[in-house]
């Protein structure tokens, strides 16, 4: 079933009830998927600021897939993005350091 998912706190419901539909405790679940359950609780909670790795890797433990609804317009580069890779990312400067600044 699909379920729309436009903020974290619907997020958090959306992994809490499936998590309880499936008589799962909170500190199993984040013990499978290894994480802390303190991780788990934030996501349930909607916690804005989790990692999205590890929410990646606990909907995976749940059996919840993650799918966007993308414009159809953005599919084609999509597909070039995919083969391709994106290109590096620039190294940032650094910034000078007050004692080494030449004159």
């Amino acid at each position: 079933m699909k379920f729309p998912v436009k903020s974290t706190a619907d997020l958090g419901v959306l992994v809490r009830a499936t998590r309880k539909s499936n008589r799962l405790r909170l500190d199993d679940v984040a013990g499978s998927a290894q994480l802390g359950a303190v991780f788990v609780g934030d996501v349930e909670h909607g916690k804005a600021t989790v990692q999205f790795g590890r929410v990646l890797r606990l909907l995976e433990e749940l059996g919840i897939e993650l799918v966007a609804d993308v414009p159809s317009c953005a599919l084609d580069d999509i597909k070039k993005l995919q083969a391709t890779g994106l290109k590096p990312r620039a190294r940032r400067r650094s910034s000078k350091i007050w004692g080494d600044q030449h004159e």
